[in-house]
Protein backbone atom coordinates (compact mmCIF):
# COMPACT_ATOMS: atom_id res chain seq x y z
CA UNK A 1 0.00 0.00 0.00
CA UNK A 2 1.46 3.29 -1.05
CA UNK A 3 1.30 6.15 0.95
CA UNK A 4 -1.28 8.91 1.00
CA UNK A 5 -0.15 11.98 -1.02
CA UNK A 6 0.20 15.15 1.05
CA UNK A 7 -0.48 18.33 -0.92
CA UNK A 8 -0.38 21.96 0.07
CA UNK A 9 -2.64 24.21 -0.98
CA UNK A 10 -2.28 28.13 -0.26
CA UNK A 11 -4.21 30.87 -1.77
CA UNK A 12 -3.18 34.64 -2.79
CA UNK A 13 -5.06 37.15 -1.36
CA UNK A 14 -5.05 40.22 1.14
CA UNK A 15 -6.46 39.21 4.57
CA UNK A 16 -7.77 42.56 5.17
CA UNK A 17 -9.53 42.34 1.85
CA UNK A 18 -11.78 39.66 2.25
CA UNK A 19 -14.78 39.15 -0.76
CA UNK A 20 -12.68 41.24 -3.16
CA UNK A 21 -11.75 40.04 -6.16
CA UNK A 22 -7.66 39.74 -5.32
CA UNK A 23 -8.38 37.57 -2.50
CA UNK A 24 -10.40 35.33 -4.74
CA UNK A 25 -7.88 32.85 -3.97
CA UNK A 26 -8.49 32.85 -0.28
CA UNK A 27 -12.46 32.88 -0.92
CA UNK A 28 -12.56 29.52 -2.53
CA UNK A 29 -9.93 28.08 0.35
CA UNK A 30 -12.09 29.05 3.32
CA UNK A 31 -14.74 27.42 1.28
CA UNK A 32 -12.87 24.28 0.86
CA UNK A 33 -12.26 24.14 4.61
CA UNK A 34 -15.60 24.47 5.20
CA UNK A 35 -16.58 21.74 2.73
CA UNK A 36 -13.96 19.52 3.83
CA UNK A 37 -14.34 20.07 7.53
CA UNK A 38 -10.95 21.23 8.19
CA UNK A 39 -10.39 23.62 10.95
CA UNK A 40 -8.42 26.42 10.28
CA UNK A 41 -6.20 28.45 12.80
CA UNK A 42 -3.66 31.27 12.81
CA UNK A 43 -0.02 30.60 13.67
CA UNK A 44 2.77 32.68 13.41
CA UNK A 45 2.82 33.72 9.55
CA UNK A 46 -0.65 32.56 8.39
CA UNK A 47 -3.66 30.73 8.94
CA UNK A 48 -3.17 26.96 8.34
CA UNK A 49 -5.46 23.88 8.60
CA UNK A 50 -4.36 19.93 8.12
CA UNK A 51 -6.69 16.95 7.19
CA UNK A 52 -6.87 13.98 5.95
CA UNK A 53 -9.68 13.35 3.43
CA UNK A 54 -11.26 11.14 0.58
CA UNK A 55 -11.43 13.52 -3.07
CA UNK A 56 -13.43 10.72 -4.60
CA UNK A 57 -11.87 7.93 -4.19
CA UNK A 58 -8.34 9.00 -3.23
CA UNK A 59 -7.08 9.62 0.25
CA UNK A 60 -4.88 12.80 0.68
CA UNK A 61 -3.55 14.83 3.04
CA UNK A 62 -4.16 18.22 2.49
CA UNK A 63 -2.42 21.23 4.33
CA UNK A 64 -4.43 24.63 3.62
CA UNK A 65 -2.69 27.95 3.94
CA UNK A 66 -3.08 31.66 3.63
CA UNK A 67 -0.08 34.40 4.31
CA UNK A 68 -1.14 36.19 6.84
CA UNK A 69 1.62 39.04 4.63
CA UNK A 70 -0.14 40.93 1.60
CA UNK A 71 -0.53 39.21 -1.77
CA UNK A 72 2.63 40.81 -3.06
CA UNK A 73 4.71 39.76 -0.51
CA UNK A 74 3.66 36.41 0.81
CA UNK A 75 5.85 34.08 -0.72
CA UNK A 76 8.46 33.83 1.97
CA UNK A 77 5.68 32.61 4.35
CA UNK A 78 4.48 30.01 1.40
CA UNK A 79 8.24 29.14 0.58
CA UNK A 80 8.66 28.33 4.51
CA UNK A 81 5.56 26.13 4.84
CA UNK A 82 6.06 24.69 1.47
CA UNK A 83 9.38 23.29 2.69
CA UNK A 84 8.37 22.30 6.47
CA UNK A 85 5.78 20.18 4.29
CA UNK A 86 5.22 19.18 0.97
CA UNK A 87 9.32 19.52 -0.32
CA UNK A 88 8.10 18.76 -3.94
CA UNK A 89 7.09 21.64 -5.96
CA UNK A 90 4.68 19.35 -7.37
CA UNK A 91 2.67 18.72 -4.73
CA UNK A 92 1.86 22.61 -3.99
CA UNK A 93 -0.70 24.12 -5.76
CA UNK A 94 -1.30 27.78 -5.44
CA UNK A 95 -4.97 29.31 -5.57
CA UNK A 96 -4.74 33.05 -7.54
CA UNK A 97 -7.02 35.49 -8.98
CA UNK A 98 -6.38 36.03 -12.97
CA UNK A 99 -7.94 38.71 -15.03
CA UNK A 100 -6.69 37.04 -17.78
CA UNK A 101 -9.53 34.62 -17.48
CA UNK A 102 -13.57 34.93 -17.73
CA UNK A 103 -15.51 35.25 -15.03
CA UNK A 104 -16.00 31.98 -13.04
CA UNK A 105 -13.69 30.08 -15.17
CA UNK A 106 -10.93 27.58 -13.41
CA UNK A 107 -7.67 27.20 -15.69
CA UNK A 108 -5.31 25.08 -14.04
CA UNK A 109 -1.30 25.03 -15.15
CA UNK A 110 1.86 23.27 -14.07
CA UNK A 111 4.62 25.18 -14.32
CA UNK A 112 5.34 28.54 -16.38
CA UNK A 113 6.33 32.21 -15.50
CA UNK A 114 4.52 34.67 -13.24
CA UNK A 115 2.27 36.10 -16.09
CA UNK A 116 2.58 39.39 -14.23
CA UNK A 117 0.78 38.36 -11.06
CA UNK A 118 2.84 39.79 -8.56
CA UNK A 119 1.92 36.70 -5.27
CA UNK A 120 2.70 34.14 -8.01
CA UNK A 121 6.53 36.15 -8.72
CA UNK A 122 6.90 36.39 -4.67
CA UNK A 123 6.97 32.70 -4.57
CA UNK A 124 8.81 32.16 -7.33
CA UNK A 125 11.57 34.37 -5.69
CA UNK A 126 11.04 32.81 -2.47
CA UNK A 127 11.56 29.79 -3.90
CA UNK A 128 15.02 30.50 -5.51
CA UNK A 129 13.28 30.42 -9.05
CA UNK A 130 11.26 27.55 -8.43
CA UNK A 131 8.04 27.34 -11.10
CA UNK A 132 7.18 23.67 -11.37
CA UNK A 133 4.35 24.29 -8.87
CA UNK A 134 0.55 24.24 -10.00
CA UNK A 135 -1.40 27.56 -10.69
CA UNK A 136 -5.27 27.51 -10.09
CA UNK A 137 -5.68 30.49 -12.16
CA UNK A 138 -9.41 31.59 -10.80
CA UNK A 139 -11.28 34.06 -13.75
CA UNK A 140 -12.16 37.13 -12.20
CA UNK A 141 -12.94 38.63 -15.90
CA UNK A 142 -11.08 41.10 -17.97
CA UNK A 143 -11.16 45.15 -16.24
CA UNK A 144 -12.20 46.67 -19.51
CA UNK A 145 -11.24 50.18 -19.42
CA UNK A 146 -10.78 50.24 -15.46
CA UNK A 147 -7.57 50.65 -13.38
CA UNK A 148 -6.46 47.39 -12.91
CA UNK A 149 -6.11 47.87 -8.99
CA UNK A 150 -9.26 49.33 -8.68
CA UNK A 151 -10.83 46.70 -10.47
CA UNK A 152 -8.92 43.51 -8.47
CA UNK A 153 -9.97 45.89 -5.12
CA UNK A 154 -13.69 45.54 -6.27
CA UNK A 155 -15.73 43.37 -4.35
CA UNK A 156 -17.00 40.05 -5.59
CA UNK A 157 -20.80 39.86 -6.71
CA UNK A 158 -23.20 37.03 -4.81
CA UNK A 159 -23.33 35.61 -8.16
CA UNK A 160 -19.22 34.98 -7.72
CA UNK A 161 -19.35 34.50 -4.20
CA UNK A 162 -22.31 31.45 -4.33
CA UNK A 163 -20.54 30.30 -7.95
CA UNK A 164 -16.79 29.80 -6.10
CA UNK A 165 -18.39 27.64 -2.47
CA UNK A 166 -20.51 25.16 -5.15
CA UNK A 167 -20.01 24.70 -8.81
CA UNK A 168 -16.46 26.16 -8.98
CA UNK A 169 -15.75 24.78 -5.56
CA UNK A 170 -16.35 21.06 -7.22
CA UNK A 171 -13.83 21.86 -10.08
CA UNK A 172 -11.35 22.88 -7.95
CA UNK A 173 -11.82 19.79 -6.03
CA UNK A 174 -12.01 17.24 -8.67
CA UNK A 175 -8.75 19.08 -10.03
CA UNK A 176 -6.92 18.12 -6.66
CA UNK A 177 -7.95 15.06 -6.84
CA UNK A 178 -6.35 14.55 -9.98
CA UNK A 179 -3.16 16.32 -9.08
CA UNK A 180 -3.45 13.79 -5.76
CA UNK A 181 -3.56 10.72 -7.41
CA UNK A 182 0.21 12.50 -9.79
CA UNK A 183 1.51 13.58 -5.95
CA UNK A 184 4.92 12.07 -4.99
CA UNK A 185 3.77 9.65 -2.23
Amino acid sequence: MSATPQILVAALGNLPMPLTRHSLGQYVLDALALRLGIRMSSERKGIVGRGNVILGDTPVSLILYKSKSFMNVSGPSIAEIYRTSVKSPNAMLVLQDSMSHKVEQLSVKLGGSANGHNGVRSIISALGGEQGFYRFRLGIGDRGGTDAANFVMGRLTPHEREFWTEEGLDRVLDEIEAISRKAPR
